[in-house]
């Protein structure tokens, strides 16, 4: 008799450039796929190029499918919230434009709850000198970024940007969380 497998949970999450957010979670236990794409803009299936103007109104994210049963959505934000900047609105470092802001997109009421404890964990704490400004939303308009986003610092890792702003990132999530890395 074998036991079904594990359900699993999706969420979307805005960190900045989605390349650093990628390549942070392709390396987190328990996640088991993450995919680059835009988010919670009005314009349908938009291209990188009409994202950079920051028109349409959507975000860089990654959609993380994750099994609880190995990773709580509780620990994704943890990770989440040290590996970006979640106190500049519309920015990460260089990169400035509302398709860098910080979002957490949901799928369910439950993780909108954990989503804003969470927040409220952090604001409490005064872990930051200013305050979070992660938006907290439903997921809306999604759609998959471009096949030469997806998994960029995988294909890419000596490029400039690779080299300088996201393996920096990577490394910081694999000190600080080493007992969540994937083996």
């Amino acid at each position: 008799m074998s036991s079904s497998p594990s359900p699993t949970e999706t969420i979307v999450l805005g960190g900045g450039c989605f390349w650093c957010t990628e390549a942070v979670f392709d390396r987190v236990q328990g996640v088991l796929d993450v995919e680059s794409g835009y988010s919670n803009g009005q314009t349908l299936n938009p291209s990188y190029e009409q994202i950079c103007t920051g028109r349409t109104g959507h975000a860089e994210v990654v959609k993380l499918e994750f099994d609880p049963s190995q990773i709580s959505l509780r620990e994704l934000l943890e990770i989440f919230f040290v590996v970006h900047d979640p106190t500049t609105l519309n920015r990460q470092g260089n990169d400035v434009g509302t398709q860098y802001r910080s979002g957490i997109y949901t799928t369910s009421d439950a993780q909108k709850e954990v989503a804003d404890a969470v927040i409220r964990e952090i604001e409490a704490s005064k872990t930051y000198s200013s305050p979070v400004v992660t938006e907290v939303a439903p997921l809306a308009n999604y759609s998959t970024a471009e096949a030469y986003h997806q998994d960029y610092f995988l294909n890419h890792p000596n490029q400039g940007y690779c080299a300088f702003v996201v393996g920096p990132k990577v490394e910081k999530f694999q000190k600080t969380f080493a007992s969540r890395v994937k083996a």
